[in-house]
């Protein structure tokens, strides 16, 4: 591998951080703060007395952080750290991983991990599966062999979901949509499947509530497509 292969695969995620400021420093010195932050994104977390309240996920930290002074989390925090992240499809999970770890009060929600399967199951079966084999070993037959146990392994029927937009783009589509003031891009599959930040949704909600975690959305009226003359046109208008 080449230096230059070498060097951009190790490029790092956070690229700037400011760790437990006074919340006063919007107010005293608001240019300077503006100026280094500009409009980054990336993980934050506010603190009460050196306690840690609360983590979120902001696409412009600088705006995020100073509207918490005022909705319903005034009052509750007086310093904040902030860590400036490169863009990256994973930046949503990261911050669900903090939420999970650290859990703190001003969280009303626990950090979602979309994918990622529960091992706890498997985890649980390996361990009852060694403790047979176990038994086994101490009370086996009379000719020194062990008793083991034949299990039908159950067949997994699969399940296919309808999917609304099958076959509307044969030749596949982009499809955009603009959610405090980030705009997001998925892909329309010949199948239906929408394909966003890595993953396959099956309908056009789905892939909002990527985007929107709290409410409800019609992913029909939250994205778009551009016609032929590039307008763009709500989905919504494809089930007319």
């Amino acid at each position: 591998m080449s230096k230059k292969h070498a060097k951009r695969g190790s490029r790092p995620i956070v690229v700037g951080h400011l760790e437990k400021i006074s919340s006063g420093v919007f107010e005293d010195f608001p240019d300077q703060v503006t100026g280094l932050i500009k409009k980054g994104q990336g993980v934050y977390a506010l603190y009460r007395r050196n306690k840690l309240y609360y983590i979120g996920l902001a696409g412009d930290l600088r705006g995020r952080i100073k509207w918490h002074l005022k909705d319903r989390h005034k009052g509750k925090w007086d310093r904040f750290s902030l860590y400036m992240i490169r863009k990256t499809d994973h930046i949503r999970e990261v911050e669900s991983l903090l939420v999970r770890i650290a859990g703190p009060d001003g969280n009303k929600q626990r950090g979602k991990l979309r994918v990622s399967k529960n091992l706890k199951r498997a985890l649980n079966a390996a361990i009852k599966k060694r403790q047979e084999e176990k038994r086994e070993k101490i009370f086996g037959d009379h000719k020194g062999k062990a008793k083991r146990k034949k299990t039908k392994k159950k067949k997994k029927t699969k399940v296919i979901k309808e999917r609304p937009l099958r076959n509307v783009f044969p030749g596949g589509k982009m499809i955009y949509a603009k959610y405090k003031g980030t705009v997001y891009k998925a892909w329309v599959k010949r199948n239906g499947g929408i394909k966003f930040k890595g993953q396959i949704y099956d309908s056009p909600t789905g892939a909002a509530k990527e985007i929107i975690e709290k409410g409800a959305v019609s992913g029909w009226n939250f994205w778009k497509y551009k016609d032929g003359a590039g307008n763009l046109i709500k989905l919504r208008t494809l089930r007319k």
